[in-house]
């Protein structure tokens, strides 16, 4: 990874350490203090100072902004938690594990209105409104997705297009707001500001596909959680969905069969699944659709109106992301 991305991520590391959520009552504010101390890439707060960087030489102004992307991030991980009754967040227990549902439920309420604090506290006056409005329309969006992908969970069939929506309201429009946010911050560029929103969109649709590729092909080792947890639950991801779009005769018979199977050897399940997306060239077509975000992503990036130079840690951040598993 590019040395001034890690000194980047040391400074957003920390300003969340010394960030004050609050005290009492303890049993609301600890559950926040501990899923912040959780970790991650803390890709979107990066994001943010990454876009600014283009414009404006000290991205330490703005890391106290920035910290609203990632208090909003962990909040919608704290609730999807619930939802999806998981018990591991980046290997230690979920907050509603540790302590219980309505306490998740509140402190996560709390850090919804701290993530706008934060954009309130720490944002030029005159661009606050444009910001908020943006912010308020990301935040809906989020849950939009959430919801779709629920009801998804009950749908026999979804296609490849609600598909791609779901994961652009889901997961991508966070990114690109992150970056779009930064990019707010440092100038009044709007069609910069476009470009920065649209290569946040398209990088993270790219990046959701590419968790569901890795999520059946990773390495084990390397991949930090079960590979074929998604084909166990039977979880409608790209692959899936291709699959079914394309199997015909002995491949969909099979592949009904374990969809509707109820008592399996899970290994069994995963190396039958596995074997009917290879027949069917599932990881190719994956990494096609992947790789056309991705170029999409890297062709907004060559058209921003900034210096050639200061690209250069977006396309190295992206580049390290893409790498990283493959």
């Amino acid at each position: 990874m590019n040395q001034s991305i890690k000194e980047y991520i040391v400074a957003i590391n920390s300003a969340v350490e010394k960030e004050h959520f609050g005290e009492n009552p303890q049993e609301l504010y600890e559950p926040i203090r501990y899923i912040m101390s959780l970790g991650g890439k803390r890709m979107r707060p990066l994001l943010s100072l990454l876009s600014y960087q283009l414009y404006k030489e000290n991205y330490k102004d703005v890391i106290p902004a920035s910290l609203a992307m990632e208090i909003f991030h962990n909040f919608t991980l704290m609730h999807d938690d619930i939802m999806d009754n998981a018990p591991l967040r980046r290997g230690q227990k979920t907050v509603h594990e540790k302590w219980n549902n309505p306490v998740a439920i509140l402190s996560g309420d709390v850090m919804l209105v701290k993530a706008y604090q934060q954009v309130i506290a720490h944002c030029p006056k005159e661009k606050l409104t444009e910001i908020l409005q943006k912010f308020n329309q990301c935040a809906i969006e989020v849950c939009e997705g959430q919801q779709i992908d629920m009801n998804f969970e009950e749908q026999e069939q979804v296609h490849e297009d609600d598909y791609i929506e779901m994961i652009r309201l889901k997961t991508a429009v966070l990114l690109g707001f992150s970056l779009e946010f930064g990019g707010i911050l440092a100038m009044d560029n709007e069609a910069d500001q476009a470009l920065l929103y649209q290569m946040g969109v398209n990088a993270g649709i790219g990046f959701q596909l590419m968790d569901d590729l890795l999520d059946v092909y990773a390495d084990q080792d390397k991949f930090g959680k079960q590979v074929g947890g998604d084909i166990l639950a039977n979880k409608k991801t790209y692959l899936l969905i291709k699959a079914n779009e394309l199997a015909s005769g002995e491949n969909a018979s099979k592949l009904n069969h374990w969809l509707k199977a109820k008592n399996f050897d899970k290994n069994e399940k995963v190396a039958a699944v596995k074997a009917i997306y290879d027949d069917l060239n599932i990881k190719q077509l994956t990494e096609t659709k992947m790789n056309e975000y991705f170029d999409k992503a890297f062709k907004n990036l060559a058209d921003l109106d900034a210096p050639s130079e200061k690209k250069v840690m977006i396309k190295d951040f992206f580049n390290y992301l893409i790498n990283r598993e493959q």
